[in-house]
């Protein structure tokens, strides 16, 4: 009875203050009359706020009637204040809003998250050049990944988002073991992992949960001029940009539930802190828990990330973000080929891997708690300069039981099908901390009537990993094929007795206390070790004319741990041309990575004497050219390129004979196309397809004349497109369709041992979703076809098959 009153006192009230108030309408454009997307609108002395739609538009309901001040701001535009009445029962509709360009800092660069849902791509970035450059003006090729996507497909996990981009697919799953246990992604033909946060390093053992992500960039290309060398790779690098504070109150709680036992609760809550909207704090939180496609297999994760700002005046502001993070799960089943001896079976069909079997337990888990944080200062020396001091920390802990398959068949005589995997386990106990600071300096200046875009900064980067998890241990053996029950049972388990056949192919006993049985007498690691780097960079942008544009970028790094110092310069060029300002843009670059090589002992044959032997820093150098479109008011951006990647210096052999005189590319074409043809119509699609090889290396080396194993699939493409109607009795609904396609990928690929091969496939997937007032519901169907299909690394990964999520949402 007491909840009945309560509710009806709550009817009542909220039914008083709506007959107190009216509604807002309006529109937001530039000088040139084209809608803005995203701008921040604030009834000044109060709460109540929006963005502006896709067209420009917005509306802001229940408002109390009165006189007030409608705040409108933009980064990039002066800030407009129109005076607005509010009449109690009627809809206002307001002039069309004009915003005036206004001067630009990178300090004051927000991407916001809670506008609509139809805007799959950002105009311009201020990471992926350390600079405020719109994408058509930039060298350099990056797909951009955005949270307004990432909801319409009701994507819970990092996997998923990155199928959004292009010439990027996942190698491993993650793995949550130490030092590298983030997810493996396959990127220009060379191994990646998300290991930067708005720029900045940020280590993590687990997946990164999509709550607090704003936007993914996927940067194309070896990046070491302006990101080092520690975290990224030759293909590129995975930026998230983090969801910022904002000057009135809004959010939104959601929960989502799907198959395989899929449970998430998700909230992001914003509100200012002061009268004027200086000082605001966002809170983006998520619960979940899912057990795996397969017989065995969980996870749940708590992940809690609360962000801070405070504008002090025009001049001074300061962002704090931090994350917490913390996961436990069974690690993914993944099986290892057998690197010593030609392989007994080749493709899946051979392998006849029911993909059901997890050979795993699920009192066997593992523990990924993380934390990080960053802070940010932000000082406009002057109306040309801005400093901007950055600080970065993070810890990251593996602890728990970690195994994993590999395959020793040579080992078992007899077996005429199939393979025989060994189960290898042990107990992980390690934490990564890292340490990143920064000291930028941004200028917009001229010089002889051209106009100079500079970033010049130092960067000092450590990494500790402190490693206290066992050694290795064998547990049990399992058996994928097609041979006889008996048969495997007498040759492979050495069981002969009926009554004691293993019907499950698997001799292991997966229990916590036989585990720690097995690891009792196993000596732990107890190591720690220790880099530093320190780095300094200056990049520059010179427009030339209007329309012709030249990067010049030189990077200088100093590595030091406990055995090895080396010194590496990056250099980085690029031109841009646009034959049609903000419109058509042909580009090429130049681009350089690098690698810190540790040093090796080798073994004099002749004396038997071990000596030590350093090497210089490993080089990957590209070279791109391609072109970026932009057409009909940002409503269709497109990029094509082509790309030639060569990588020298690379250290071959061990033992008796070690050089540093391997060679590899990797070549291909991309092409990548956000548009917005029909209002309400947006799609995101991508191509590429990749060549790579070994082309240097001793006579004896696996990989000579070979593609490798880490450059997956020679050709991957990628598809979303989605409707929604505006108006009449169908307002708010619509629909979303499309899915990935990768060509045949081999996984393991040797002179010695030969070469597995997983098949092509495609995966499609489909969604409905209804959008009305304070409420959403997405409906998402993945892998319609119920695909059969794998991911690898010299390992078989299989993935997960039909599988059903629903999302409902309430806007505060």
């Amino acid at each position: 009875m007491d909840n009945k009153l309560l509710l009806l006192l709550i009817l009542f009230a909220y039914t008083g203050f709506a007959q107190n108030s009216g509604n807002l309408k309006g529109r937001v454009t530039n000088t040139q009359e084209e809608a803005i997307a995203d701008v921040n609108l604030n009834i000044q002395g109060t709460e109540i706020g929006t963005r502006t739609l896709t067209d420009g538009s917005f509306s802001i309901n229940n408002i109390p009637e009165g006189n007030y001040l409608l705040r409108a701001s933009y980064v990039g535009f002066k800030t407009n204040e129109i005076a607005i009445s509010i009449i109690a029962g009627k809809t206002t509709q307001l002039p069309t809003i004009i915003l005036n360009p206004g001067e630009e800092r990178l300090g004051e660069i927000v991407i916001n998250g809670n506008g609509h849902i139809n805007n799959f791509s950002r105009e311009k970035s201020a990471y992926v050049s350390k600079l405020p450059l719109k994408d058509i003006e930039n060298p350099q090729v990056y797909d951009n990944i955005t949270s307004e996507l990432l909801n319409e497909q009701i994507v819970t996990n990092f996997d998923d988002a990155l199928k959004n981009s292009s010439g990027i697919t996942k190698l491993w799953e993650s793995t949550g073991r130490g030092g590298d246990g983030a997810g493996y992604y396959s990127l220009r033909g060379f191994p990646v992992q998300p290991t930067l946060v708005n720029g900045l390093q940020a280590v993590t053992n687990g997946s990164p949960d999509p709550a607090n992500i704003e936007n993914i960039e996927v940067i194309k290309g070896p990046s070491g001029t302006l990101y080092g060398s520690s975290l990224i790779s030759y293909g590129g690098l995975i930026n998230i940009t983090t969801k910022r504070p904002y000057d009135f109150f809004g959010g939104n709680i959601s929960y989502t539930l799907g198959s395989f036992g899929l449970n998430r609760v998700a909230a992001d809550i914003n509100t200012p802190l002061d009268k004027d909207g200086d000082v605001a704090l966002r809170l983006n939180t998520a619960y979940q828990t899912q057990n795996s496609f397969q017989d065995a297999g969980h996870s749940n994760s708590l992940f809690i990330a609360p962000s801070l700002k405070y504008k002090v005046n025009e001049k001074l502001s300061f962002l704090v973000n931090t994350e917490f993070y913390d996961g436990e799960s069974t690690n993914p089943t993944m099986l290892f080929v057998d690197r010593g001896a030609p392989l007994t079976v080749t493709n899946i069909e051979e392998l006849n891997y029911d993909t059901s079997r997890s050979f795993t337990s699920n009192d066997l888990t593992l523990e990924n708690p993380t934390y990080s944080l960053q802070g940010q200062m932000n000082y406009e020396l002057n109306e040309n300069w801005t400093s901007q001091t950055a600080i970065s920390r993070g810890s990251a802990k593996s602890k728990g039981y970690y195994s994993y398959l590999y395959e020793s068949t040579r080992f078992f005589e007899g077996l005429d099908e199939g393979i025989v995997l060994r189960r290898y386990m042990n107990n992980q106990n390690s934490t990564t901390l890292t340490t990143d600071l920064q000291q930028n300096f941004i200028g917009d200046f001229e010089i002889f009537g051209m106009r100079n875009r500079m970033v010049a900064g130092l960067d000092y980067f450590q990494r500790e990993t402190i490693d206290n998890g066992t050694g290795y241990v064998s547990n049990g053996d399992v058996y994928i094929g097609n041979a006889g029950l008996q048969n495997v049972n007498e040759v492979v388990f050495g069981i002969t007795d009926e009554a004691s056949y293993i019907t499950d192919g698997d001799s292991g006993i997966l229990s916590t206390a036989a585990v720690d049985g097995l690891l009792e007498n196993t000596d732990r690691n107890n190591t720690t070790t220790k880099e530093d780097i320190y780095s300094a960079y200056v990049s520059n942008v010179l427009n030339i004319t209007p329309a012709l544009t030249a990067m010049a970028s030189l990077r200088i790094d100093q590595f030091e741990n406990e055995s090895n110092s080396q010194t590496a310069l990056s250099p980085k060029f690029g031109v841009v041309y646009q034959p049609i300002i903000d419109k058509v843009s042909v580009f090429a670059n130049y681009m350089d990575g690098f690698s810190n090589v540790a040093p090796s002992e080798a073994i004099n044959q002749e004396t038997g004497e071990t000596r030590r032997i350093t090497f210089d820093p490993e080089h990957a150098s590209q070279f791109e050219f391609g072109t970026k479109l932009n057409f009909f008011n940002d409503k269709l951006f497109a990029t094509l390129s082509y790309y030639d990647i060569q990588v020298e210096n690379i250290v071959l052999g061990s033992g008796f004979e070690v050089t540093q005189d391997g060679t590899q590319y990797s070549r291909g074409f991309e092409a990548r196309i956000t548009a917005s043809p029909l209002e309400g119509l947006n799609l995101v699609a991508g191509y590429s397809h990749n060549n790579s090889k070994v082309t240097e290396a001793t006579e004896n080396d696996d990989f000579l004349g070979r593609r490798p194993e880490s450059a997956g699939p020679e050709d991957l493409a990628n598809l979303w497109a989605s409707y929604r109607f505006n108006d009449g009795l169908v307002d708010g609904f619509g629909i979303g369709f499309g899915g990935n396609y990768a060509s045949e990928n081999m996984v393991f690929n040797r002179n010695t041992a030969g070469v597995f091969t997983l098949p092509s496939y495609t995966v499609l997937n489909a969604a409905v979703f209804y959008d009305v007032d304070k409420f959403s519901i997405n409906l998402k169907l993945n892998n319609l076809t119920n695909e059969d299909y794998f991911n690898g690394w010299s390992t078989i990964n299989p993935q997960a098959p039909r599988n059903f999520a629903a999302a409902l949402t309430y806007k505060l």
